[in-house]
């Protein structure tokens, strides 16, 4: 288990001259946030990064509760540009856009939010000093960082691979008796 490191952090922001700004995360520093708390019910907490500098930049506002919306007879809840009740979200969003929610009507379910681990990444990864591998992982998956729970894996080499390969190079084994691992998956990925 990585170290837990109460506290926010802010972003030390590092231009490498292609139009958009890093966060510095080195042996010695990286940005954190404040653990994630649930708004109450009925408003809201936005984090919003931009080309121009935000980074996870947080702000809370309130919906506007609404017997009927447009659209639906079954009510929700409303924000939009300009509501007194509003705070934060008003600033960034375009004029007259209006966000109904439809709170009695679900489509799926969030398992939660994560990235890729492709060989390339792994490699990078394990090219950095053991306290700068901690400062990165921890501002993917602790509760100081943005708290990813889910990774995926490409099966086998993927366009982010150094070299082309499978698990099972032999032709016609249904059964994958030769089916292996490779060194990219055993040293750098499970």
């Amino acid at each position: 288990t990585l170290p837990y490191l109460p506290g926010a952090r802010p972003c030390i922001p590092k231009d490498f001259g292609h139009g958009s700004l890093v966060c510095v995360c080195n042996a010695t520093y990286c940005d954190t946030m404040d653990p994630l708390v649930l708004p109450a019910p009925g408003s809201y907490v936005k984090y919003e990064s931009s080309k121009a500098g935000k980074r996870l930049e947080r702000s809370e506002g309130k919906f506007q509760s609404s017997l009927h919306t447009t659209g639906t007879a079954t009510g929700g809840r409303r924000c939009h540009r300009g509501t007194p009740r509003h705070h934060g979200l008003s600033r960034a969003l375009p004029s007259g856009l209006l966000l109904t929610l439809n709170i009695s009507m679900l489509y799926q379910h969030m398992k939660g939010f994560g990235g890729s681990l492709s060989d390339a990444a792994a490699m990078n990864i394990l090219k950095l000093s053991q306290p700068a591998q901690d400062n990165l992982l921890r501002s993917y998956f602790s509760e100081s960082g943005i708290e990813y729970n889910l990774i995926r894996v490409p099966m086998a080499c993927s366009d982010f691979s150094v070299r082309p390969y499978s698990y099972d190079d032999v032709p016609n084994d249904y059964e994958l008796k030769h089916f292996r691992l490779v060194d990219e998956d055993v040293k750098m990925k499970v």
